[in-house]
C-alpha cells in the first residue's frame, strides 16, 4: 500500500518519489517482481526509474543536491488519501500494478538481497501441474484479523458501504455457495487460503456436502506470499475479506488485470438473497476503504 500511495502522492503533488536502494520497498518488490538479472544493477535501476518515474539513491546524502526534499514516514504514506475522481485513481493505481506484473519473477534472477527469486507461478504449478494454464478454480481467502480488531474494521467498512459486517469474516458455507453456485463453480476446485486463526471456518466448509469434496489446500511446502497472491489473482472467482490488505491487493490486482469476479462486499437483500453492494471500484474507494484504498 505504501509504495502505491507514494507514487500517487508524487502524481498529485507534481513530485518524484525517491527510494533508497536496499530499503524495504526494494526488498518487497524484488521478492515478487522485477528481479535483477545477470547482476546488472545499473540496468535494473534505469528500468525502475523509467517504469515508475522514480529516483533511486544509495545514500541520504545524495538528496542534498535537490532544492526541495519531502521526507515522509511509512505511516504517513499508508495514511495518504487523494481527493481526485475515483476513476482517475483506479486508472493510475491500475497502471502501477500492471507494470509490476509485466515483470513478475519466474525463478530467474536475484532479489535486492542478492538471493535467488522464487517463481510467482510456483503454487499454481504445485497444485495443477501441467494443467495450470487451463485450470478452472475459485479461491477463498479467510482472514480473521486477530478477532476484535478485525470485527471493528469490518464494521467500519460495512457502515461506509452497506455490506454485511461479518459475512466476509465468517465465510459460512451458505455465503460461499451463494457466490459459487450461480457461476457453476461448485463443480470445480476451491482453493482455501487462510491465516489459520479460525480453523472452524475450514472445518465447516469441509463438512458441507457441496463444498467439501472440492476444497483443496495449498501444500505447506509450496506456499509463499508471492505464489499465494498469483494463485488468487489468476482464479476464475475470488472471495475475499475487505478488511485484509492481502485480500485488498489481490482484488486490486485482479481489477487491474481484467479479472472482475471479485466478491468482497455483499449483503442479504429483502428477499434473503446475497447481492453485491458496490462495483469493482469499491476496493479503490477511500470513502469505503479509507486509507486501505
Amino acid at each position: 500500500i505504501e509504495f502505491l500511495h507514494s507514487l500517487q502522492f508524487a502524481k498529485d503533488h507534481d513530485a518524484v518519489v525517491g527510494v533508497m536502494m536496499g530499503s524495504w520497498p526494494m526488498h518487497l518488490i524484488t521478492d515478487m517482481w522485477l528481479a535483477v538479472h545477470d547482476g546488472d544493477i545499473a540496468g535494473w535501476r534505469e528500468f525502475m526509474e523509467q517504469a515508475f518515474c522514480i529516483r533511486t539513491f544509495d545514500s541520504p546524502e545524495e538528496t542534498e543536491y535537490y532544492e526541495k526534499v519531502i521526507h515522509m514516514e511509512t505511516r504517513e504514506l499508508f495514511m495518504y488519501t487523494q481527493d481526485g475522481p475515483l476513476n482517475q485513481y483506479v486508472q493510475f493505481q491500475g497502471k502501477i500494478i500492471r507494470t509490476l506484473y509485466r515483470s513478475y519473477n519466474n525463478g530467474i534472477g536475484l532479489n535486492m538481497r542478492k538471493k535467488p527469486v522464487n517463481d510467482m507461478c510456483s503454487v499454481l504449478e504445485a497444485i495443477f501441474g501441467n494443467e495450470q494454464h487451463s485450470a478452472v478454480y475459485s479461491v477463498v481467502h479467510s482472514r480473521s484479523l486477530e478477532g476484535e480488531p478485525g470485527l471493528k474494521l469490518m464494521r467500519r467498512i460495512a457502515k461506509n458501504v452497506g455490506c454485511d459486517p461479518v459475512a466476509a469474516l465468517d465465510m459460512t458455507p451458505e455465503y460461499v455457495k451463494a457466490i459459487l453456485a450461480p457461476r457453476g463453480m461448485l463443480e470445480h476446485p476451491i482453493l482455501f487460503i487462510t491465516d489459520h486463526q479460525r480453523p472452524e471456518i475450514l472445518e465447516r466448509l469441509l463438512e458441507d456436502p457441496e463444498i467439501g469434496p472440492n476444497i483443496r489446500l495449498i501444500p505447506e511446502e509450496a506456499s509463499w506470499v508471492g505464489g499465494d497472491i498469483t494463485l488468487a489473482v489468476m482464479a476464475d472467482v475470488f472471495i475475499g475479506n475487505p478488511a485484509s490488505t492481502f485480500s485488498g491487493f489481490i482484488a486490486k490486482s485482479r481489477v487491474s488485470l481484467g479479472y472482475e469476479a471479485n466478491y468482497m462486499f455483499r449483503k442479504k437483500n429483502d428477499d434473503g438473497e446475497w447481492v453485491d453492494v458496490c462495483d469493482y471500484r469499491c476496493i479503490f474507494d477511500h470513502n469505503v476503504m479509507n486509507v486501505m484504498a
